[in-house]
């Protein structure tokens, strides 16, 4: 069981509503309380767009931008709170809290010298402050200044001597100095001050575990841990590990279970019932674990193997050799791999492989090298949970079958006082995709952070224009429609079709009609209307935006449902990869005649990187991304979709930076997929 050393807090933060003298600051005044009230009932999400209208109000004031990196603090976007108490500070240096905000953001981004600076400024400027000094001593233990550390800590207790936390952080400085003694009597001493304190329990069973493989001892502390937070999964998961090597199997079981019952996308938890369903020969089961973590991870390969042992156990050599084909493609040195391959050949009949695959692996084993094979066990898609570098291949095979343990369990109490805290968004299990299409549509769905619609100039003239049976706006946030909503779009589409049939033809009334197909998702025939409108009006770069729009939706259907027609004909499945590309690069040439008939509407930018995502031509989605901020600074979903590219191309600084200004713009996702890449 391994366990982080313990990260620094979140600032502890009385908000106190203060007015300004001027008469000519009431709104800000109003907005500044409002944006403190939602940060106090721990509403950061909307906090954070109040304080953003204050900072546009009076961009020299400090306080808001102070107020806004603590948001992001709770958050976890440390670089964004970073670069808000950093502006806070430049605007008013005697800010004692922005020097102490920057600090934890500067601790939690691995700066910690950086951190230590601004504690010591805070301390000049509010001396004995606990909170800042114990912080300033966990980062000097971060930078292995262990002396100061112990000065710190001997300091801080000395003032406070009743802090429970202090003795623990000073106990993690005595485990790092091998001094399990003196950790063991400050973990005593803190539990003494607070018998509900989870990280004091959580240490002392992993020095039990460590030190003395005492797993009895350790158990018992685990089970107190769970009585304070019977609802984190990674505390079962740790138990199963310590209730397995007690060869109490069914109640590993358990707690595997719980743990997944209460993380169904746990991958360590699910990885080790596979392992212990598969020591029970329950092979469909641990077929079926295996296999959702490979659709949380394909690259796990720890999965990947014993995935394939179960494959071998039931037969399905081929399925077999797949995975451990991708085994060996990464671990190229791994004998267990070449072993078990070799044996699917043999039960395959093809002799010759095998053989070819058991004098691999034999000659790997006996050539064993530490780097080959603590490169197997540690990157296996997985921490190397037995924690050493032996050499010998049965070992490194034996790593690729071990349970895992989660190492992200001690939290600072004053960081999380209730374990399901209201608005911790980074918190919530999202999917992690671009966000959608900007849409010409009748309906939007708006909501506190985001306001629903964009502007294009071209639909501000046409709705001016009362030309339409009803008004476009330009959304990403499309409602679910009900039945009568539907029913009113049928009756408009039947409208059209009277009027023409007994009028002659304009643009805008195919262009009508599309609007109502696309609402009531008949994309086909929009795309048949859309194309007559363009037969009389080529210029018209509304109804280009409108091709796209429909061609990227028939292109959605087919990939998601398989189910597309082309003239009535069902797209056949050898025909579909082709067809996808080809709806791509439809709706990639009508964003692209739209931008060259009105180069400055930023939602078709936006979604032409988009479109060059699905294409997988990542620069120049960043392109379209950029310039579509260039031109709409605001807009939210741009910088989360330029983050996001950012990140596939492996540009984690700019990724979290554009992430950073999309959280700040209201995009809920950005802060969980912040919290995913910085874990």
């Amino acid at each position: 069981m391994h366990i982080r050393p313990i990260r620094p807090i979140t600032l502890l933060i009385c908000l106190i509503l203060f007015a300004t003298s001027s008469k000519g600051q009431i709104n800000t005044e109003q907005v500044m309380r409002v944006g403190q009230n939602a940060l106090y009932f721990e509403d950061y999400m909307l906090s954070i767009q109040y304080f953003n209208q204050a900072i546009q109000s009076k961009p020299y004031l400090a306080r808001p931008y102070f107020l806004r990196s603590v948001a992001k603090l709770n958050l976890e976007d440390y670089a964004g709170a970073e670069a808000d108490a950093g502006k806070a500070i430049e605007l008013n240096p005697f800010l004692t809290d922005a020097w102490e905000a920057r600090g934890v953001a500067r601790q939690n981004l691995g700066k910690d010298r950086d951190a230590i600076a601004d504690y010591r400024q805070a301390l000049t400027l509010l001396p004995r402050n606990r909170q800042i000094m114990y912080n300033m001593a966990i980062a000097q233990q971060q930078v292995k200044d262990f002396e100061d550390a112990d000065s710190t800590f001997k300091e801080l207790l000395r003032y406070y001597p009743n802090f429970a936390n202090g003795y623990l952080g000073r106990a993690q400085l005595r485990l790092q100095q091998s001094d399990t003694t003196a950790a063991l009597a400050d973990i005593d001493k803190a539990l003494q001050l607070n018998r509900n304190s989870l990280n004091a329990y959580i240490m002392r069973a992993d020095i039990a575990i460590n030190s003395k493989r005492d797993f009895s001892s350790a158990l018992t502390d685990m089970n107190e841990a769970i009585k304070l937070q019977p609802r984190l999964a990674g505390l079962y998961i740790n138990r199963a590990f310590l209730r397995y090597n007690l060869d109490d199997y069914f109640g590993a079981m358990a707690d595997y279970d719980y743990a997944i019952e209460l993380e169904p996308l746990n991958a360590t938890a699910l990885f080790n019932r596979g392992l212990l369903l598969t020591e029970v020969s329950a092979n469909d089961r641990a077929l079926n674990d295996f296999s959702k973590v490979l659709e949380l991870n394909p690259d796990d390969y720890r999965a990947l193997y014993n995935r394939a042992v179960i494959y071998g156990k039931k037969g399905d050599y081929a399925a077999g050799t797949a995975d451990i084909n991708r085994v060996i493609e990464a671990f190229p040195d791994f004998p267990a791999a070449f072993y078990l391959r070799g044996e699917f050949a043999r039960m395959s009949g093809n002799l010759h492989s095998a053989k070819h695959d058991f004098d691999k692996a034999l000659a790997l084993a006996k050539a064993a090298t530490p780097n080959s094979e603590s490169a197997a066990a540690s990157n296996a898609g997985q921490d190397d949970t037995d924690g050493d570098n032996d050499v010998r291949s049965e070992l490194v095979s034996k790593r690729f079958a071990s349970l895992l343990t989660v190492d992200n369990n001690a939290q600072i109490e004053e960081e999380y006082n209730n374990s399901a805290i209201r608005g911790h968004v980074q918190d919530h299990k999202l999917a992690i995709e671009l966000q959608p299409l900007m849409e010409l549509s009748y309906y939007s769905s708006p909501s506190e952070l985001r306001p629903g619609t964009y502007y294009i100039k071209e639909v501000d003239d046409l709705n001016s224009s009362r030309m339409l049976r009803f008004v476009i706006v330009v959304t990403s946030s499309l409602p679910v429609l009900d039945q009568d909503l539907y029913d009113r779009h049928f009756k408009s589409i039947e409208y059209y079709n009277s009027y023409l049939a007994t009028h002659q033809p304009r643009a805008i009334d195919y262009i009508g009609r599309a609007m109502d197909f696309i609402t009531v998702r008949d994309y086909d025939a929009a795309t048949d209307d859309l194309a007559k409108a363009l037969e009389l009006t080529p210029d018209y770069p509304l109804a280009h935006l409108l091709n796209a729009q429909a061609d990227y939706h028939r292109y959605e259907l087919l990939t998601k449902s398989g189910s597309l027609t082309t003239d009535g004909v069902p797209v056949d499945a050898s025909s579909r990869p082709a067809m996808r590309r080809k709806l791509l690069d439809d709706a990639l040439d009508g964003y692209n005649k739209a931008l060259s008939q009105s180069p400055r509407m930023a939602p078709a930018w936006y979604n032409k990187g988009n479109i060059l995502v699905e294409l997988q031509d990542y620069s120049a989605a960043i392109d379209a991304y950029t310039k579509a901020i260039d031109l709409k600074a605001d807009m939210g979903e741009a910088y989360f979709n330029r983050g996001y590219v950012h990140l596939k191309l492996g540009n984690k600084r700019a990724g979290i930076e554009d992430l950073s200004k999309a959280g700040e713009l209201g995009i809920v996702g950005a802060y969980n997929l912040i919290k995913r890449i910085s874990n």
